[in-house]
């Protein structure tokens, strides 16, 4: 896998992570548009203002509503996911979550309009991450850390 540098620390291994294989799962599509997940999580309301979450939640196919409870672990989750989309073309859920049970290959497309906005959210949490309420869950450090990964797969994406 591509992206497993970057996979089971603060990229892809949270709460909200586990949330996205879940709804990724349910949506059952070997081809997911961003702009799908975008509007089915909320994350299209926040308006490319990532550093504080709200009603970012989805529902799944029986009716059932999930949250998430932080934005910017949603982005880098899908950053990551992109670029493993981009350079293998596409994920097996069930190698990223080790559940078995979740066997679907599938890919995360973007436009280039959606990638210039994932760009500038990744730029943003690396300049200011003291500013994103996932701060109130993590000590400076592990900010700090968190940030320097995301630059990271920022620039492995987008440069």
């Amino acid at each position: 896998m591509y992206i497993e540098k970057y996979w089971h620390n603060y990229i892809g291994g949270t709460d909200d992570s586990l949330t996205l294989a879940d709804y990724l799962y349910d949506k059952g599509k070997t081809e997911l548009p961003l702009s799908e997940i975008f509007s089915d999580t909320g994350l299209d309301r926040l308006n490319g203002s990532f550093r504080s979450s709200s009603d970012l939640e989805y529902t799944d196919s029986e009716d059932e509503c999930y949250e998430f409870y932080y934005a910017i672990d949603l982005i880098t989750d899908l950053a990551a996911l992109i670029l493993e989309s981009k350079k293998s073309g596409g994920f097996n859920l069930k190698d990223l979550f080790d559940e078995e049970n979740q066997d679907l290959f599938m890919r995360i497309t973007t436009t280039p309009e959606e990638d210039q906005a994932m760009n500038r959210a990744l730029a943003d949490f690396f300049a200011a991450p003291f500013e994103y309420d996932l701060h109130e869950m993590m000590d400076d450090e592990d900010m700090r850390e968190m940030a320097q990964d995301c630059e990271k797969l920022r620039r492995e994406l987008f440069e």
